[in-house]
């Protein structure tokens, strides 16, 4: 597909610069309603606010002709492709896979998904875009094995934990069409990217020179395999995890089959990923576990972590379970995945084999959620957070700033709790308080402290507890607060302090409280 020397990524780029081909264009060329309808996969809307567009003469302008050939999927005239890719030209796409060479009756038909791409980071807002494989609606039929994602909701959602500090090396594993990769690109001197699919290679590396990256390297290859004995500062996956039959007749999906039995690959990931991390280093995946026999799948994900090897010594880890499927729904929503349609008879062999599957491993549910591990500086530092948080209405493009604060409170709060009494905190800004009183009472019946960024927990506390937080402002220490909170209460001072020191840690862990500046290091 790819021509290492050919002009084409740079003069394709050009073409969608002067056409506008951004995000905030299409918007305006099709309307809210239009784009709202594409993202729930009708592409109807838009196709109607093109035609009204065109008018009566049915001419059609550069972005409306790229935005239905390379979005919506759709044949647009030689003419019309043309005019709209006067650097690139038809040739030049079609030498690239962009697009078919012209039919009989004058259409070029696109063989890519290009769309552009926005996005907010640490260093600011910025665009690219992306091109992936064609889609199920444009394709007007189940997707190949070989089939190349485009950005969808895990990728974001992975983008969105990323923490984007700078580093010296990221390994992207499993690049798919190289958008993780990219991200990393801006914070990191050094990117190495990885895929067992070659065409996924091809496609990523396309996406770098479109876009004007050069600091990604790309490797072709399973797993850790094309990174052997070597380490990285941070390792970012969203691994081909989604659990499938090892059964003759069930498709295997490159993008999302990790070819091992059960959560197999996610296991896999825990161990290996904790032998490429540079001291200090931080890997960050997505990934599946089951709950077999109803044992809880974050217990099994413990198994995995307690598991690892002395010369791992070292890693913390903190594993946030998003949801949990039942083994059914968990079937019917990956086989829908892949174009498979309820009713057929495809679906139902399919299914069948799905549960057969997990009935041999008695497996009853599935959960969904996110890892991440960090070597840490000392071989005894052994910190283990997993939890079910909820996560619906979260902004996730914050969420990388807010795991490595996190990350930061973890090995801030290895000190001894008489440091952490002489130590002195700050209420985070994003924290409110809400009470609720009986009618006529002066006390109120609940306290809670809301919080309004990363996972957006909410934390039910007392008076006494709400009393210390109200009063960390980073003038006064944690222990100087309590005494004067106790002697409000008329409790005594060393029993008031014992009973809150771990509620202060967990609200400190969470981000609820920040440590003040001055305040002792870790």
């Amino acid at each position: 597909m790819l021509v290492l020397d050919s002009p084409v990524p740079e003069q394709l780029a050009a073409d969608l610069t002067a056409a506008d081909f951004t995000v905030d264009a299409l918007d305006r060329l099709w309307g809210a309603e239009a784009a709202a309808a594409l993202f729930r996969g009708h592409r109807l809307p838009a196709v109607r606010a093109l035609r009204t567009r065109a008018g009566g003469d049915g001419n059609t302008d550069a972005l409306s002709t790229l935005a239905t050939l390379f979005v919506l999927g759709l044949p647009v005239s030689a003419r019309e492709l043309g005019a709209a890719l006067p650097s690139t030209g038809i040739e030049g796409a079609a030498e690239f896979g962009l697009v078919g060479t012209a039919a009989s009756d004058g259409q070029v038909r696109p063989l890519l998904d290009l769309r552009p791409y926005e996005f907010t980071d640490a260093l600011g807002p910025a665009s690219w875009w992306i091109a992936s494989d064609l889609g199920e609606l444009a394709l007007g039929h189940a997707i190949a094995p070989e089939h190349v994602l485009g950005i969808g909701g895990a990728s974001n959602t992975l983008t969105g934990l990323m923490i984007d500090r700078r580093v010296g090396s990221v390994l992207d594993l499993g690049t798919g069409c190289g958008i993780q990769a990219l991200h990393a690109s801006r914070h990191a001197s050094r990117v190495v990217a990885t895929d067992i699919s070659a065409r996924a290679i091809e496609l990523a590396r396309f996406n770098a020179r479109l876009n004007g990256v050069t600091n990604i390297e790309f490797r072709l290859g399973d797993l850790f395999e094309p990174v052997a004995l070597e380490r990285f500062d941070q390792i970012v996956s969203n691994p081909p995890f989604v659990i499938t039959p090892r059964e003759a007749g069930v498709a295997a999906y490159e993008y999302r089959d990790g070819g091992m039995v059960g959560d197999g690959i996610v296991q896999a990931m825990v161990r290996e990923a904790a032998e490429h991390l540079n001291q200090g280093g931080v890997a960050q995946f997505l990934g599946n576990w089951e709950y077999r026999h109803a044992a809880s799948g974050l217990e099994r994900v413990a198994g995995w972590l307690d598991s690892l090897d002395a010369s791992n010594g070292g890693i913390d880890a903190w594993v946030i379970e998003r949801e949990v499927q039942d083994a059914a729904s968990y079937a019917e929503t990956w086989i829908r995945d892949g174009g498979t349609r309820p009713g057929t008879p495809e679906f139902d062999t399919m299914y069948d084999a799905w549960l057969t599957d997990f009935a041999t491993r008695g497996v009853e549910s599935v959960g969904f959620g996110y890892l991440t591990l960090r070597r840490g500086e000392r071989a005894t530092t052994r910190w283990r957070r997993l939890e079910r948080v909820q996560t619906s209405g979260t902004d996730a493009a914050g969420l990388g700033r807010h795991i490595a604060a996190c990350l930061d409170a973890a090995t801030w709060l290895q000190m001894a709790d008489a440091a952490l009494v002489a130590s002195t905190l700050v209420v985070a800004d994003d924290v409110t308080e809400e009470r609720h009183y009986w009618p006529g009472a002066d006390d109120p019946s609940v306290i809670a402290l809301h919080q309004g960024g990363g996972f957006g927990r909410t934390i039910q506390v007392d008076s006494g507890l709400a009393a210390v937080v109200g009063a960390c402002d980073g003038d006064l220490t944690i222990g100087a607060i309590c005494s004067a909170v106790a002697q409000l209460l008329d409790v005594d001072d060393a029993a008031l302090l014992r009973e809150l020191l771990p509620q202060l840690r967990e609200l400190i862990a969470t981000g609820f409280l920040l440590v003040s500046e001055g305040a002792p290091p870790a």
